[in-house]
């Protein structure tokens, strides 16, 4: 029998010499590349003549306080004050100095009396000048200052690291689970609202820590003069199932289910979007931040075009996996997700 004609004459073979190993390899994953039609990602519609390949850092820029992000994509808070914070924040700074990115240092009260960690926050010499980070404070420890008249120490403590504005982290599960936890006496949103008075100058984030908030909480924020809301939502980290696990077996199961309430990241965008859309809701929150249960590109992509404020999305324990291990692996991951950005913005559109 003759052998059939190829569809490429062999001058074309000749110039692309991995050519068979390629369609070995095809031939052995088709079986394992099949889709179940029954997980197809409902949220897109997919446009594949519609645009060309993107170029790397195509994606659109966002102001972000008077600085530039790059891109949409933020480091949410993680950690400090300890041994190995340094490495982990040294990366993550360099990474938000590189790509354009921001970032929000993990808590910082252990610099309000002691500057024995400093270090570990101190990486605007790594990010450089123009990349966007942020201090981060529980509500906590700002209802003190503010209660003892040291909100001075704020403005001190973000300026001694050249940082960009202070991050409030409000999170009254968690201070309650922590067997060593604060007590609030003052509802946190009478703090935040205090903080802006007192230090109206100061670009200000507000979120919580893993469980979201509801939409009375939304409301309120979108209501004060704040750089961006973040939504810390019910899916990722979530800071009040962490402390239970330092807790005995009682208190595991006393609060259990305390770990399971909260809102999801959609739920949270689509509850902000309708107080957009009141007209009894004026809003100065300028951005929304993005996060928790946020796995990559796609659900980032999906989110940040379906908030009805410029948005950008976070992610923790993602960045947090690459950064304690070497600043090589974290540049693979985020370039992975801009790069990841670009294609989806190409060739998917989201359904609303």
């Amino acid at each position: 029998m003759p052998d059939l004609p190829s569809v490429y004459p062999p001058a074309t073979l000749a110039h692309d010499p991995n050519a068979p190993s390629r369609k070995e390899d095809h031939i052995e994953l088709a079986f394992r590349s099949q889709v179940d039609g029954l997980q197809l990602d409902e949220r897109f519609d997919y446009e594949p003549l519609l645009a060309a390949h993107p170029v790397a850092g195509s994606l659109p820029k966002l102001d972000w306080g008077g600085k530039t992000l790059a891109a949409p994509l933020w480091v949410s808070s993680m950690t400090g004050g300890t041994e190995k914070a340094f490495a982990i924040n040294h990366n993550l700074a360099r990474a938000a100095g590189e790509f354009g990115i921001g970032m929000g240092l993990g808590s910082c009260r252990s610099l309000l009396y002691d500057d024995h960690r400093f270090k570990d926050f101190n990486v605007r010499p790594v990010a450089g000048e123009d990349a966007v980070v942020f201090a981060n404070l529980g509500v906590a420890q700002v209802q003190t200052l503010l209660d003892e008249g040291d909100e001075t120490m704020i403005a001190q403590l973000v300026r001694s690291l050249d940082l960009d504005g202070l991050i409030v982290h409000v999170n009254p599960l968690q201070e309650w689970l922590q067997p060593e936890g604060d007590r609030f006496t003052t509802p946190p949103l009478t703090t935040i609202t205090s903080l802006l008075e007192a230090l109206p100058e100061l670009p200000l984030i507000v979120k919580e820590v893993g469980q979201g908030m509801g939409p009375a909480s939304l409301q309120a924020l979108l209501r004060l003069p704040l750089l961006a809301l973040d939504t810390a939502a019910n899916g990722g980290t979530n800071f009040a199932k962490l402390e239970l696990f330092r807790s005995d077996d009682l208190a595991r199961e006393a609060y259990a289910g305390l770990t399971q309430v909260g809102h999801g990241a959609t739920e949270m965008v689509r509850q902000i979007n309708g107080l957009l859309r009141s007209e009894t809701v004026p809003v100065a929150c300028q951005n929304l931040i993005i996060s928790g249960g946020v796995q990559g590109f796609l659900d980032g992509y999906y989110l940040t075009e379906l908030a009805g404020l410029p948005a950008v999305y976070g992610q923790a324990s993602a960045f947090l996996r690459y950064a304690r291990t070497d600043y090589t692996s974290l540049r693979r991951y985020v370039t992975s997700q801009l790069r990841g950005l670009e294609l989806a913005r190409a060739y998917l559109r989201p359904r609303h």
